[in-house]
This record gives C-alpha cells, sequence and structure tokens, in this order.
C-alpha cells in the first residue's frame, strides 16, 4: 500500500467514522417523532407543587327564584330544596326572592349571569312566567317548583303539583323539552296608544275569566285554596256579555257578543277539566275559545260542553287555532295572563313564538 493509498484509506475511516457519529446523534434527538433540542414533556402533575392533585370540576348550580309570599316557613323550604341539590351532586342553589317591582324576570336575568345552568320558578305561573321571560330564546332551561294554587303549567306538562321535592328531582335529572310561548299585545284605549307587551305560557282571557281572578284576592286563596276561584266565578256569573271583533292570522274575521275570550298555549284547567282539548303547548299554534252563554241554563249548557270536550256545533261556543290573533271589545274588560289580573283593556292581540322556551320535564318511556 503506497503512502498515498495509506492516507486515502485513513481518510475514508475517519469520515465514516464522523458520520456515524452525526447519524447516532440524530437518531436520540429525533426519537418518537420529538423536535430536535426539546426532551420528554413533564407530566401536568409534576408542575404541581409536591404533587398536589388535578382540582375538581365544580358541581353545577341551579338557581331559585321562589315567591315569597307562597310560603309560610320559607327558610324550611330552603333547607328542602338545598338538601335536595346536594343530594343529586349538585351545588348549593342561587336563591333568589321576587318583590312587587321585579316578580322574578331581573332574578333570573342574574342568575344566568352568575352562571345558573338550570333556573327554577318557586311559586305560581304568575312567577313561572316572570322567569320564563329572562329565558325565552336562551338555551338555560326552566324548572318548575310548585308553590301557586293552580300552577296550570305544571299540570299541562305532567308535572309534581303536590311534591317540591318530585318537582325538584326532576328538574334537576330530567329532560329538556322545547315549548311554544305566546306574546300578548294590550291595548288598554283601542286607539293603540302605548301599547304593552307581554309573554304568557298558559292562558290569556278577556271578560269573564279576567273578572273570576280578579275577584279571588290573595287573601281568599290563601284561606281556600282554588274554591276561592269558585265563589269568584259565582259572583261574576249574571254579568252582561259584550260585542267583540276577532280576527284570526289576517283572514277570518267576525264579530260576537260574548261573555269571555280565551287565548290559549295549552288547554288543561284546575280538576282535570279540558278548555281547549286541541291545544299543546309545542305545536306552533295558539288556540282561542269564545263563551256566550245567556244567563244560567246557558252557563249550565257550556259547562256541559266543556266537561264532554264537545265544543264543536254550539252555538255558544266558538273554537278557533291560528298564530296570530286579535280581538276587540266594544268596552273595556278585565285581562288576565296565565291567572294575573293586570287590569283592563279594550283590544289584545296575540301571536305565537313557537318552541321558543326550555322546559325541563320528567324523562319519556
Amino acid at each position: 500500500m503506497t503512502g498515498l493509498e495509506a492516507i486515502l484509506l485513513a481518510g475514508v475511516l475517519l469520515l465514516l467514522v464522523v458520520l456515524g457519529v452525526v447519524l447516532a446523534r440524530r437518531r436520540s434527538t429525533t426519537d418518537s417523532g420529538r423536535r430536535p433540542g426539546r426532551g420528554r414533556r413533564p407530566h401536568r402533575n409534576e408542575f404541581r407543587p409536591d404533587g398536589a392533585p388535578e382540582r375538581a370540576t365544580p358541581p353545577k348550580r341551579a338557581a331559585v327564584i321562589v315567591n315569597p309570599t307562597k310560603f309560610g316557613d320559607l327558610e324550611a323550604v330552603r333547607r328542602r330544596v338545598t338538601d335536595g341539590c346536594l343530594a343529586q351532586g349538585w351545588g348549593e342553589p342561587m336563591w333568589f326572592e321576587t318583590t312587587a317591582a321585579d316578580p322574578g324576570t331581573g332574578q333570573a336575568r342574574q342568575a344566568v349571569s352568575d352562571g345558573a345552568v338550570l333556573v327554577c320558578a318557586l311559586g305560581g305561573d304568575g312567577t313561572a312566567r316572570a322567569v320564563a321571560a329572562a329565558l325565552v330564546g336562551t338555551e338555560t332551561p326552566l324548572g318548575l317548583l310548585p308553590g301557586g294554587t293552580a300552577n296550570l303549567l305544571a299540570r299541562n306538562l305532567d308535572l309534581p303539583v303536590d311534591s317540591i321535592e318530585r318537582a325538584l328531582l326532576i328538574a334537576l335529572t330530567g329532560q329538556n323539552k322545547r315549548v311554544d310561548v305566546g306574546r300578548l299585545t294590550v291595548d288598554r284605549s283601542g286607539q293603540h296608544q302605548y301599547p304593552e307587551e307581554h309573554i304568557f305560557l298558559v292562558m290569556a282571557g278577556l271578560g269573564f275569566d279576567a273578572a273570576i281572578m280578579a275577584g279571588a284576592p290573595e287573601s281568599l286563596k290563601s284561606r281556600v285554596g282554588s274554591a276561592a276561584y269558585v265563589v269568584s266565578g259565582l259572583r261574576n256569573l249574571a254579568g252582561p256579555g259584550f260585542k267583540v271583533r276577532v280576527t284570526f292570522d289576517a283572514e277570518m274575521e267576525f264579530s260576537r257578543r260574548t261573555r269571555t275570550v280565551v287565548i290559549g298555549n295549552c288547554g288543561r284547567l284546575l280538576g282535570g277539566l279540558v278548555l281547549m282539548p286541541q291545544a299543546r303547548v309545542d305545536d306552533g299554534a295558539l288556540d282561542t275559545i269564545l263563551l256566550s252563554p245567556r244567563g244560567v241554563v246557558g252557563w249550565s249548557a257550556v259547562a256541559g260542553r266543556v266537561l264532554t270536550r264537545q265544543h264543536k256545533g254550539h252555538a255558544m261556543i266558538d273554537h278557533h287555532a291560528g298564530q296570530e290573533i286579535s280581538v276587540r271589545a266594544d268596552r273595556a274588560e278585565e285581562v288576565q295572563i296565565d291567572g294575573d289580573t293586570i287590569g283592563t283593556a279594550r283590544a289584545i292581540a296575540a301571536t305565537v313564538d313557537h318552541l321558543a322556551l326550555v322546559v325541563r320535564v320528567a324523562h319519556t318511556t
């Protein structure tokens, strides 16, 4: 071997050694897809002092909007609701009381802002309506806890009306159901001056049914319960009728002399009575019934038709359904919304907001 060959051979060997070292280092730094120059990413627990465990997710919290006038021992009710929430793994509920100035809408908005994932109305249909006004158009569900005299929305949704505990269990563990919301415009003067906007979940009425509500004050309802409406109804039974002009969906229009006009989002009343058999809380329509009896005999005939759910073909009962209804009376009559009277008006109009509210109901089998 010549000196030149020896030098070349040594150079080749040296080059192979250097190349092997470079490849070995590159393989060690890029193993398992890691970028060169980066080490193993430490486990997240290594960042915690003393190996502290990961912080648990805080439990869900519900809000309860309560009408304090409905309960004699409010603190006892609060303890029962709190115990029910904790037993289901929820956090301690937020607690808000309604006031005369704000029957629940502002409190419900505050509850959602504070992080409540469920807002429960603890009271009657009026409290439920006020709370729902803040939840319409949102994904936050409304829970219904019984505390009123009628609780008609709960009855129409087959929810418990005689047990706060059972109703709370459904609110916490049940399923969501979308329901329609009625929107009522009240024109007190009949001249389209300063119309008022309201929502309703059950029924709105003009005339006799509103007069019944107005004649059943809270003091009487607290003593005798739903029998207060019977007493008030008997007092107003012989009152005069009034003339109305009614329009449905801007197409059908007629005039009638009547005692009452009821616009319903659902049709079930107290005692299992069904005023509007076809009404459904999620059908995208409002049902309207006009009752036009004459005297006690007429009311007896109407009562028989309501009991047997036979409304068609009766001269004293008009039953229609639509998405827009307007009623104009020849004089001011009492108006009620979900059982709460708001004074008198010459005209009302209603539209339906289809599936605008989420309500928590029992799981279907």
